[in-house]
C-alpha cells in the first residue's frame, strides 16, 4: 500500500500525492513555448522550501522527454553549493551538460566557451534545460550563468528563424530555486521576466482532503472529517507538513503505534500534534527555526509577534525575502494592504516554543515550596487573576537578571514578545505539578495570542495584547469578547501589558466588559521595574 512521505521527491508508485495537474500544464507549456517554432521561455520556477517544485518539475521532465522535437536536461546542483570559485562551478556544469548530451566538445575553459554549448555547431537540436537547486550556487556564479543565459536569450529573439534553426538552440530554461527571481543580487539584471516565473502554491484544502481520502480508500480506514481540516488548518497546506502528519498519523513514531482497526479521530490527532510540537524532530522546521533565530533577521521574527499592529509585506525588502522564501513569513491582504504574518499555526507555535524556552529555559522559583497559593489554584479551580498578579510579582522581583540578556529594539526597550516568553514560561514551570495543559493558540497568524489553560475539567483563555491607549483597549474588549464567543466560552481574560499602570486606572479599566454575550476581564500585568 502507498504511504504518505515528507521527505525528498515523491514517487507515483510508492505515495500518496496531489497531481498537481494545472501546475505541471504551466511550466510544460512555458517551457515549449506558445509557439514552440518561435521558442520557449526562460523561467524560473519558486516557492518556500518544502512546497514540492522539484516534483512539479520532474513531473514536467518526464512529459518533455516525450517530446521528439527537443533533448531535455535536468541537472541537480547542490553538490556545487559550497563551492565559491564561479569558473569552477561553470566547468562542472559544463562537465555535466557535455558528459549527459554526449556533445562531441573539448572541456570548457570559461564563460565565453561556456556560452558554445548551446552554438547549433554543437548541440544537435533545440535543448530545454531545467536546473534544480540553480540559488545553492554562489552568487558571483549565479551572475556569470545568468549573463550566460542573458546573451543567448537576446540573440535567440534577435534572429527570425525558426526555433530549431536558430544559431543557439537552448530553446528554455528553467531555474528552481527558493528565490523569488534567482540572481537578484546580480546588478547587472536578469534575463528572466518576473510573469514568466513559475510560483509553486501550497496545496488547498480540497487537495488535502484528495490525499487523505486515498488514504482511505486503500486502507479502508477511516479518518474523521475533523482530523483532515485540522492537518489543513494547522499547516495551512504546506505540502512537506501535511505528509508529515500523515506518516504520524498512519506510520506512528517511536513510543506510538497508531490503531488501524478504527477511525483515526480527534484524539489520535492530539496525541500526535503534541508530540510533533515538543519532540518529534522535522528537517523542515529545523530549517525554519535556524533561519529564524539567525541575525539579522531574529530580530523581525520577534517583531511579528507583536499585537498592537500587523507589519507591512515588502517582497524588495531583503530581510522579509530571505525570510518569505526560507518559509518563516507569509503574506495576507487586507483591503488592498499587505501584511507579514506566520506560515501556518504549527510553524508559529514551534517559533514560539523555540523562542521562549531558549530566553528562558530558567525562570527561577515561581513560589516558595510552603506558599499559601489556595486564592490562586486548587485541584478543580484557578483564578487568573491571582494567577496573573503572581506572575507580575516574579517578574517584578527578578527582571534585573531575567530580562539581562533579552533581545531589545534600537530603543533598549525589550521586544513586546519577550514578556509573552515569558509569561508562557512561567506558566509552564506554575502547573508542573498539576495535571493541566498550557498551549499558545494564533487564530489569524499575527497580531494576536492567546493561551488557553486546561485545568481541573475546565478551559480557560487569556488573549494577551500590549496597552497602547483607550481607543485601542476598547477595540481590544470586542475582539476578545469575538474571539470567546468563537471558542464558547462564557469568560475570556483580556491581558494588557504595559510598563506601568496607576492604581486609580487599575481600578477603572479592572472592570469586566460584556460583548457578545461574553464576560471579557481586563487584567494588566505592569512590566516595568
Amino acid at each position: 500500500m502507498r504511504k504518505f512521505s515528507s521527505y525528498g521527491p515523491v514517487d507515483l508508485d510508492l505515495h500518496f500525492y496531489v497531481p498537481r495537474t494545472a501546475l505541471i500544464d504551466a511550466a510544460w507549456g512555458q517551457l515549449v513555448g506558445d509557439n514552440p517554432i518561435k521558442g520557449g521561455h526562460y523561467i524560473t520556477v519558486w516557492a518556500p522550501r518544502q512546497c514540492g517544485k522539484s516534483w512539479v518539475m520532474i513531473q514536467t521532465l518526464w512529459r518533455l522527454m516525450k517530446d521528439n522535437r527537443f533533448d531535455v536536461l535536468k541537472l541537480n546542483l547542490e553538490h556545487l553549493k559550497m563551492e565559491t570559485d564561479p569558473e569552477k562551478v561553470m566547468r562542472e556544469i559544463a562537465r555535466i551538460l557535455i558528459k549527459r548530451l554526449d556533445l562531441d566538445c573539448p572541456p570548457v575553459a570559461d564563460f565565453t566557451a561556456f556560452e558554445q554549448l548551446f552554438h547549433r555547431d554543437i548541440l544537435n537540436r533545440p535543448l530545454i534545460l531545467i536546473m534544480d537547486e540553480f540559488d545553492a550556487l554562489c552568487d558571483a556564479a549565479i551572475s556569470g550563468l545568468v549573463g550566460v543565459f542573458r546573451n543567448v536569450y537576446n540573440l535567440r529573439n534577435d534572429d527570425p528563424r525558426p526555433s530549431s534553426e536558430k544559431d543557439y538552440l537552448l530553446h528554455s530554461v528553467a531555474l528552481i530555486g527558493v528565490r523569488s527571481v534567482l540572481g537578484v543580487e546580480n546588478a547587472k539584471g536578469s534575463p528572466f521576466n518576473v510573469q514568466r516565473s513559475l510560483h509553486i502554491p501550497r496545496l488547498t484544502a480540497d487537495e488535502v482532503r484528495e490525499m487523505f481520502d486515498w488514504y482511505q480508500r486503500e486502507s479502508g480506514q477511516m479518518v474523521a472529517p475533523a482530523v483532515v481540516e485540522r492537518v489543513y488548518r494547522e499547516t495551512r497546506g504546506q505540502p512537506g507538513l501535511v505528509s508529515w502528519f500523515g506518516e504520524l498519523l498512519t506510520e506512528g513514531y517511536d513510543g506510538y503505534v497508531p490503531a488501524h482497526d478504527r477511525p483515526i479521530d480527534a484524539t489520535d490527532f492530539d496525541r500526535v500534534w503534541a508530540a510533533a510540537l515538543q519532540v518529534l524532530p522535522n528537517n523542515n522546521v529545523l530549517n525554519i527555526i535556524s533561519k529564524a533565530r539567525q541575525e539579522p533577521y531574529k530580530k523581525l521574527v520577534l517583531e511579528l509577534f507583536r499585537t498592537d499592529k500587523k507589519l507591512p509585506f515588502r517582497f524588495d525588502d531583503p530581510q522579509i525575502n530571505f525570510l518569505y522564501m526560507n518559509g518563516v513569513v507569509d503574506q495576507e491582504a487586507e483591503q488592498n494592504q499587505y501584511y507579514l504574518r506566520f506560515p501556518c499555526p504549527f510553524v508559529q507555535k514551534r517559533l514560539f516554543n523555540y523562542f521562549a524556552f531558549e530566553l528562558f529555559a530558567y525562570m527561577g522559583q515561581v513560589h516558595e515550596p510552603f506558599a499559601d497559593i489556595s486564592d490562586t489554584i486548587s485541584a478543580t479551580k484557578l483564578n487568573i487573576r491571582n494567577l496573573l498578579r503572581r506572575y507580575q510579582t516574579h517578574l517584578q522581583n527578578n527582571r534585573e537578571w531575567m530580562l539581562k540578556d533579552a533581545p531589545r529594539r534600537s530603543d533598549m526597550r525589550v521586544y513586546e514578545a519577550v514578556f509573552h516568553f515569558n509569561l508562557y514560561a512561567y506558566l509552564q514551570n506554575f502547573f508542573e505539578s498539576y495535571p493541566s495543559d498550557i498551549w499558545p493558540e494564533f487564530p489569524t497568524g499575527n497580531g494576536k495570542l492567546d493561551l488557553m489553560i486546561r485545568h481541573g475539567g475546565k478551559m480557560y483563555a487569556l488573549e494577551l495584547k500590549s496597552y497602547k491607549d483607550a481607543p485601542a483597549y476598547q477595540q481590544a474588549l470586542a475582539q476578545a469578547g469575538r474571539y470567546g464567543n468563537q471558542l464558547g466560552l462564557a469568560r475570556i481574560y483580556l491581558v494588557m501589558f504595559v510598563e506601568t499602570i496607576p492604581d486609580a486606572a487599575r481600578q477603572t479599566y479592572e472592570v469586566d466588559h460584556i460583548d457578545n454575550g461574553v464576560t471579557v476581564s481586563p487584567v494588566f500585568v505592569a512590566t516595568g521595574a
